[in-house]
């Protein structure tokens, strides 16, 4: 009886630690942690891609002889309304697919004086919204493919404000957001004073499934002082700088063998965009303080720059 006994405690004493200590697994569980590196690729998610399916491979140039010419910029050397000829406006409020607070506006929130554009974000009733601001495009007026985008900037604060540089797609060939990309050139929420983002988002990598690639940098001061925000596109990656310091590079062929568009859609014309979100899925996380407002984003000069090498460069 006293072995009987003896076996049964044994044994539930066995069960009990392999239960804790995950001993027991199933033959597939193979990964201990939570984290699996990039450089992981599961077998089970190789596919066959055809050649003329394949991005951002087959480019061949000599980076450190790259020049670059510049082709298209704003210094804001008048006063008045943004120039009409280089920019457009989003206007409306319907939270822009990410809960945002703000009414665009495209004759009230945006303004150049003394050199320095201004967008500013108010606490004010308008159009059914509690706040104003507004997003400027360049849209069928500033289009590119590949090049240097620098815009030299100093940034709003205060809980609730989201200003950001960024693109979009021109044509969207691909498919609607996210499939034909989005690059973030520059990102910022108050309540995480100081931290500056760069991200890329493409069908396979975006925010709201946790894939998006991104990386952030803190710069104390971003709201007292000017800073460069700037990327560099090239056909194989992209590269997101502040004052000329190179932070977050994205190159699709680090995480897929062959990457496709739904791993590189940035191969067709984009548009540049400057705004300042009120509150949304990320702006407003630890709520809006009304109390902040108005805050402005402070632009001294958006410049593009191209080179000729890549523009000529052909897909080998």
């Amino acid at each position: 009886m006293k072995t009987k006994k003896r076996f049964i405690v044994l044994l539930q004493a066995s069960l009990l630690a392999c239960t804790l200590l995950t001993a027991c697994k199933k033959e597939d569980d193979f990964r201990i942690g939570t984290q699996v590196s990039d450089a992981y690729v599961d077998p089970s998610t190789v596919k066959e891609v055809a050649p003329e399916d394949i991005k951002a491979k087959g480019y061949v140039y000599d980076y450190d002889k790259l020049n670059y010419e510049l082709v298209w910029s704003d210094e804001f050397d008048y006063e008045g309304l943004p120039d009409p000829t280089k920019w457009d406006y989003d206007v409306g409020g319907s939270g822009w697919g990410n809960n945002e607070l703000q009414y665009y506006t495209n004759d009230k929130n945006a303004t150049v004086k003394d050199g320095i554009l201004t967008i500013e974000a108010r606490k004010e009733e308008y159009e059914g919204m509690n706040y104003t601001s507004a997003r400027m495009v360049s849209r069928g007026k500033g289009d590119w493919l590949y090049g240097k985008i620098e815009v030299c900037a100093k940034l709003p604060k205060g809980v609730g404000t989201w200003p950001a540089i960024w693109m979009l797609p021109t044509d969207w060939e691909y498919g609607s957001w996210p499939a034909s990309g989005e690059i973030d050139i520059m990102e910022h929420v108050g309540y995480n004073q100081d931290t500056v983002h760069a991200s890329v988002h493409t069908q396979s990598y975006y925010h709201k499934i946790g894939t998006q690639k991104t990386a952030t940098k803190f710069l104390e001061g971003v709201s007292e002082n000017y800073h460069i925000y700037s990327i560099e596109w090239l056909p194989d990656k992209i590269m997101a700088y502040i004052d000329g310091e190179l932070y977050f590079t994205f190159e699709p062929t680090k995480y897929k063998a062959n990457p496709t568009f739904e791993e590189w859609p940035f191969d067709k014309k984009m548009h540049l965009l400057l705004n300042i979100a009120v509150g949304g899925d990320w702006g407003g996380v630890e709520g809006v303080d009304e109390t902040v407002f108005p805050q402005q984003m402070l632009i001294d000069y958006v410049r593009v720059y191209q080179s000729k090498e890549i523009n000529e460069l052909k897909h080998e």
